[in-house]
């Protein structure tokens, strides 16, 4: 059984966060990190008896929590490889970084050349947000999905969960009819090992599980009245030290994006060499076009990696005119001297 990405949501207070703290003091486990995004209880929750989890400080950017999680899951690989307990990954919560890049969304929107003239002649205009925004928040969303479900160790995600009023096909509320809403991406559901559902005044549920060991037949969730963490993932799932990370190579539509991505992540000239390489069509399999497009990237890298960044005093040498007045006034100070 691979390791799991675990999805905790439910109603506020009704043990969540509480649950994810208890697991960190579980001895079959490793070390536990913890992502805290705008709910604050990390540190509050570390009072738990036996609680042990490493807070990791980020500057609340996608950049920097992105970079965060990257380091976690290096982590993991390296304590996979050396045979230790798994490396756990708390992220409180993805209701959060889905507000983050929702935001994020919005406002590239009102800057846009069409919805800053409206915005002008009425500052309370509808925005409209145009399909390729919503199209890079979900690609920033899956970057970090795809992160957590090849853990090399456990991956929880925590999340907001209610009951609001059910709406139809545009939108419209339907008069008497409530449905669950879980505040993330649409497809968090989806790309979850294991849905668990918490209650304030109901034993927890779990909603999903992606596993032939723990049944959960369809809209009957399985109430588990004493449920931890650490009970669902070594025995309802029947994970061991044996286990390992889901093998999930990222998809993409050309062989061409997989080798920009690693070009842009080049920090030295010595690594865009060895990429250089690397792209012969005999070793790569990229066709000899391919090959150009991504030789042509590193040759672009390479420009911005060994040309530093240009001052003031550089603009001004390249202006012939103040090129001839600096020789002016070096030459009327030597005449002074």
């Amino acid at each position: 059984m691979p390791w799991p990405l675990i999805l905790i949501e439910g109603e506020e207070a009704s043990g969540k966060t509480y649950s994810a703290a208890e697991f960190s003091a579980s001895k079959r486990i490793g070390q536990m990190y913890w992502i805290d995004l705008a709910e604050g209880s990390a540190d509050e929750y570390a009072a738990i008896p036996g609680a042990d989890y490493v807070i990791i400080e980020h500057d609340g950017t996608y950049r920097d929590i992105l970079e965060q999680i990257e380091a976690v899951h290096d982590a993991a690989r390296e304590a996979a490889a050396a045979g230790e307990p798994p490396v756990v990954l708390t992220i409180d919560s993805v209701s959060a970084l889905w507000r983050l890049l929702t935001n994020w969304t919005q406002e590239r929107a009102r800057r846009t050349k069409k919805n800053a003239k409206a915005l002008a002649e009425d500052p309370d205009s509808a925005v409209d947000i145009p399909m390729n925004l919503w199209n890079d928040a979900v690609e920033r969303w899956q970057r970090i999905m795809h992160l957590l479900q090849t853990l090399p160790g456990i991956a929880i995600v925590l999340a907001r969960g209610k009951q609001v009023s059910a709406v139809d096909d545009f939108g419209n509320p339907v008069t008497g009819r409530k449905e669950w809403k879980v505040s993330g991406h649409k497809d968090l559901g989806f790309d979850v090992t294991v849905w668990v559902r918490f209650l304030r005044d109901e034993d927890p549920q779990i909603i999903k599980a992606r596993s032939l060991k723990l049944r959960v037949e369809k809209r009957r969730p399985l109430r588990v009245p004493d449920f931890t963490i650490e009970t669902l993932v070594f025995e309802s799932l029947g994970c061991s030290t044996a286990s390992a990370p889901r093998v999930m190579p990222a998809l993409a539509g050309d062989r061409v994006q997989p080798w920009l991505q690693r070009v842009a992540a080049c920090a030295t000239v010595d690594e865009l060499s060895a990429l250089w390489r690397a792209t012969k069509p005999d070793e790569s399999g990229l066709t000899r076009g391919e090959a150009t497009t991504v030789q042509t990237a590193i040759s672009a890298r390479h420009t911005e990696i060994t040309t530093p960044e240009r001052d003031f005093t550089d603009a001004v040498s390249d202006d012939p005119a103040a090129r001839l007045r600096a020789a002016a006034e070096r030459e009327k100070g030597g005449e002074a001297a």
